[in-house]
């Protein structure tokens, strides 16, 4: 059987169309790929979920599970529902309060019904309204401490309604304690499940993320100075159109606060795992977040001398030199302390970082003396320059805050020497 040669017909301009792959070519292809790529621990957590649902359904559709537990297999299938989180921490830390609540709740409520029982007649009515009001409000005002808010809400609420459930079903149902007991017996097994497959299978860490978030900040903040003075030296137009560097990223800082203070919660419910043990100090990480916060503020308060009018007339080469070797530090010094909160070593801020910030500091002081910064001022010209100069003294001293506590921090949490 003769070959056949297949030719490749030039287009107008005379060059032969490349041969091309449909699966690469395909838009739908990149973008599943893309989608899956973006959300990743997303569908890890969704297909989590998915499967502990199926497992505690299985008290329903297996006749002998059925047989057990009845009708109260509808709290293991409530308790996955309510108590499966993103974070492992947070799960766990739901679960227990879930837990201890409902131990609480029905031992409680069962001790108030078997006393309000011995009364008898309208005296057991009085007796089960009294018990809940008392237990029903100091519930509520323990939710009202900030301590409590912060990590055991969920527990005072899961408390009151298991008390209030168990305490009133006294007054019509004769085995209050059989009942308590085997709706706490259904909460456990969907506890477990949750426990099990939220720690064991692809567990999502807060504390890594929280670790991740704090190392990119110090990413963040460097770029954005270097950014920022870059600007303020660059030749433009007045009437131009500026769009300022960095400041999104800034911004983003700022808005980390009440992330922090949710994945530090959720990072103390946490057991050992990876580089993170029971005691690490979490609430470092907090400090040092807010340290960031302010350095943040302060690069976005160089907004207004960026796009002043009169900085532009301003002599700024004046102050060129010794402002780009300042960013140079600052730029140097957060991606140091943030790497080494990266490779969880222990910073040497005192010995190395400290001395360098001084003598930058004291170098920069002496750019706009005040015999200097008079005329400047009189003819106002210079105030832009001298506001940018002064925020970035304000800059240095913020850096060398953070560092220090950047080298306690690796004291506390005992990271190893460089």
């Amino acid at each position: 059987m003769d070959s056949v040669t297949v030719v490749a017909i030039p287009d107008e301009e005379g060059v032969a169309p490349k041969k091309t792959n449909n699966k690469s070519q395909n838009p739908l292809f990149h973008t599943t790929i893309s989608f899956i790529r973006e959300n990743e621990r997303k569908l890890v957590h969704s297909i989590k979920v998915g499967i502990a649902l199926v497992l505690v359904s299985l008290l329903y559709l297996l006749d002998p599970l059925y047989e057990q537990v009845g009708e109260n297999a509808m709290w293991a299938i409530m308790t996955v529902v309510v108590v499966f989180e993103f974070y492992a921490g947070a799960t766990l830390g739901k679960g227990l309060n879930r837990g201890v609540g409902t131990v609480l709740g029905g031992g409680l409520g069962c001790l108030a019904a078997s006393f309000a029982q011995r009364a008898g007649g309208i005296g057991n009515a009085i007796v089960i309204g009294i018990f809940v009001f008392i237990f029903g409000a100091a519930a509520t005002y323990s939710r009202l401490v900030p301590m409590v808010k912060r990590r055991y809400e969920y527990g005072a609420i899961i408390f009151m309604l298991t008390f209030n459930l168990v305490v009133v079903s006294g007054l019509r149902a004769e085995k209050v304690i059989e009942l308590a007991r085997e709706r706490l017996t259904t909460i456990v097994m969907g506890f477990s499940v949750c426990i099990f497959i939220s720690l064991f299978i692809f567990p999502i860490w807060s504390s890594d993320e929280l670790h991740d978030s704090l190392v990119s900040r110090f990413e963040h903040l460097a770029s954005s100075i270097e950014g920022c003075v870059e600007e303020f030296f660059k030749i433009c137009d007045e009437k131009e159109n500026r769009r300022i560097p960095g400041f999104d990223k800034c911004k983003s800082v700022l808005n980390s606060r009440s992330k922090d203070e949710s994945l530090v919660n959720f990072a103390k419910w946490e057991p050992w795992h990876g580089k993170f043990g029971f005691s690490h100090p979490w609430e470092k990480y907090l400090k040092i977040g807010e340290l960031l916060r302010e350095l943040a503020a302060m690069i976005l308060s160089l907004k207004g001398c960026l796009v002043s009018p009169r900085q532009l007339q301003a002599p700024r080469e004046s102050i060129k030199e010794a402002c780009e070797a300042t960013v140079s530090s600052l730029s140097w010094t957060l991606k140091e302390v943030g790497e080494s909160i990266k490779r969880m070593r222990r910073c040497k801020a005192e010995n190395s970082i400290l001395p360098k910030l001084k003598s930058i500091r004291v170098e920069l002081s002496l750019v706009m003396p005040p015999t200097r910064l008079e005329p400047l001022v009189d003819k106002r010209e210079g105030l832009a320059m001298a506001s940018f100069v002064f925020s970035l003294m304000e800059m240095v001293e913020k850096v060398e805050e953070l560092a220090k506590e950047v080298e306690e921090l690796g004291e506390v949490a005992n990271f190893l020497n460089s």
